[in-house]
């Protein structure tokens, strides 16, 4: 399962009043897992940035000078998202700006819906804490993720973070292996001591579900399924 952590910064507020797309930030997960394959664009939007935008992301039009046009990476980071799940937090906005910029491109490349599906991390935090704020600050400080570092927003960061909360709304990252290499290898437990089992030991006892426990079960699988927008992630994996 390949998801991509997606956020953007703009230089408004409004594509339909031509602001513009001028950071891309993606984080890449793999079956739950970070792989560090990245992608971050900063991009020059050919038009001056609001005061209240660089208030939040602190991103300049003199720093975006030098930096490409959208066009000219969007084959590069259709190639990136396509066939992915994006997760975004208020997908809306993201998806809505990057729709804005492709069709700019007077091409043929359609919308972002044509190449990826759409995971909106806003939608499900409401549905999980109905009535509570839902901001990604307000996210972090719900699951104990530490933002310290967020002074200003910024694509790639807020990327990193969400991809963070994400897991932990799903049930926590799943990156502990068993593997026998190394320890400190990339996907081994670092600092822990792995001890075989006796070869004479007794035999385990198993103990199965019985047939109203599975039901109850399946049940229950099925109320998370319902709770999270279809994103339970034991269905999936069943």
């Amino acid at each position: 399962m390949r998801q991509i952590v997606l956020d953007t910064e703009t230089t408004g507020l409004e594509p339909a009043e031509g602001h513009r797309v001028i950071e891309i930030g993606c984080v890449e997960l793999l079956n739950r897992r970070l792989t560090g394959n990245n992608f971050h664009r900063y991009l020059q939007p050919d038009r001056e940035i609001d005061d209240g935008a660089i208030e939040v992301h602190g991103i300049t039009n003199e720093f975006l000078a030098d930096k490409p046009r959208f066009h000219q990476i969007a084959q590069e980071f259709l190639r990136y998202i396509e066939g992915a799940e994006l997760v975004i937090h208020n997908a809306a906005f993201d998806v809505g700006f990057l729709n804005h910029e492709f069709g700019l491109m007077q091409g043929t490349i359609g919308a972002v819906a044509d190449y990826c599906q759409v995971l909106d991390t806003l939608k499900m935090a409401r549905k999980l804490h109905p009535g509570q704020r839902n901001s990604l600050d307000a996210l972090c400080k719900r699951y104990e993720i530490d933002n310290s570092h967020r002074e200003l927003h910024g694509a790639l960061l807020d990327a990193e973070i969400l991809a963070d909360v994400y897991l932990m709304m799903t049930g926590g990252q799943t990156n502990l292996s068993l593997a026998t290499g190394d320890e400190g290898d990339e996907g081994g437990i670092t600092g822990a001591t792995i001890k075989p089992m006796p070869a004479n030991r007794a035999p385990l006892k198993v103990i199965r579900a019985s047939a109203d426990e599975l039901v109850e079960h399946e049940a229950r699988l099925k109320g998370i399924d319902k709770e999270s927008d279809g994103n339970c992630i034991w269905l999936k994996l069943s």
